[in-house]
């Protein structure tokens, strides 16, 4: 079976969840072979056998860390000569996303971004694609060379599937480009101990409707209640009710959780357009008319102001 090489997206070893969901749809289409940069990349290898990974290439070279993407596109193409793959799979983060682009151009193949499904084909690997704000489905295949593909986080289950994960030491030559931008400080996100908001289960949002960056706060209880991340919509954002780094839609992030809790959102198209691919949509919104209630699986007309408490109260009574 021909193998595939998956990107690995790991914090000092601890691999983020998108990478597992990559690891099963590579399972698809051949024999997951994963590869990890940087500091406590040989950490990684344990969950990525767990998950399919028959091999785990490691490169710990200071400049991944020291440099903008370039060191890690010349690692990934070293890993692309030495395994001779049937695909290339990234999740779609911004910057394995540019990754993917540079890798593409220097092998000479197509590639297609922010995939939502994956399946074998005749002619190779077929991709599933949201369009047009999700009021379309595309199915493509890259017709040239080996197709770089990356995918949208909770696109896929994460499966357990045992497997060798051996090991090797990838060896990477960088090329003078490598070391043209260099990192000079990094600041740490403050953690607020919720979810990545990209890779959430459950995202909670609010918007106009919620008047007020001090009303935030029941948004956000409801968020903790469940475990979820909390979004905004590009108005509250605007407003600066929010942090813009929290922004879904078309200019913020773009979001594929199992269940999206839409609160005082009108639904206008921007923000349809990063939110549609949810599995299931649940809105909460004063006003029948609103767009955002054609959408939706389910739909609350009520004011947010007093469904959104015993919402949930509710959640934590059962909990309880």
């Amino acid at each position: 079976m021909a193998e595939v090489l998956v990107y690995v997206d790991h914090v000092d070893g601890a691999v983020r969840k998108p990478t597992l969901e990559l690891l099963t749809l590579a399972r698809r289409i051949g024999e997951p072979v994963a590869v990890a940069l940087g500091n406590g990349a040989a950490d990684t290898a344990a969950v990525l056998a767990e998950h399919g990974a028959v091999k785990v290439l490691t490169a710990e070279a200071p400049e991944f860390a020291e440099y903008l993407v370039v060191p890690k596109v010349d690692a990934l193409q070293a890993a692309f000569d030495a395994v001779s793959p049937a695909a290339v799979l990234l999740s779609s983060s911004a910057e394995a996303k540019e990754i993917a682009a540079r890798l593409a151009v220097r092998i000479g193949s197509g590639i297609i971004t922010d995939a939502v499904d994956l399946e074998a084909g005749d002619q190779g690997p077929v991709a599933t694609q949201s369009a047009f704000a999700a009021s379309y489905t595309t199915k493509s295949r890259v017709s040239k060379g080996v197709p770089v593909i990356t995918v949208k986080p909770n696109s896929a289950p994460v499966e357990p599937a045992a497997a060798a994960g051996a090991v090797e030491a990838l060896a990477v030559s960088f090329s003078a480009q490598a070391t043209g931008t260099k990192v000079l400080s990094r600041t740490p996100r403050e953690s607020t101990g919720r979810p990545e908001l990209t890779e959430a289960a459950i995202v909670v949002s609010g918007g106009r409707g919620v008047n007020g960056a001090e009303n935030f706060g029941i948004i956000e209880a409801l968020a903790d209640s469940l475990g979820a991340a909390v979004g905004a919509s590009r108005a509250a954002v605007d407003a600066g009710w929010y942090p813009h780094t929290n922004q879904v839609g078309q200019t913020g992030k773009s979001v594929s959780p199992q269940l999206y809790i839409a609160n005082g959102i009108s639904g206008a198209i921007q923000h349809r357009a990063g939110m549609q691919t949810s599995k299931t949509i649940v809105a909460v919104n004063k006003d029948a008319e609103a767009p955002i209630f054609d959408l939706v699986d389910y739909g609350v007309v009520g004011d947010l102001f007093d469904v959104v408490p015993q919402l949930t109260e509710e959640i934590n009574t059962r909990k309880g």
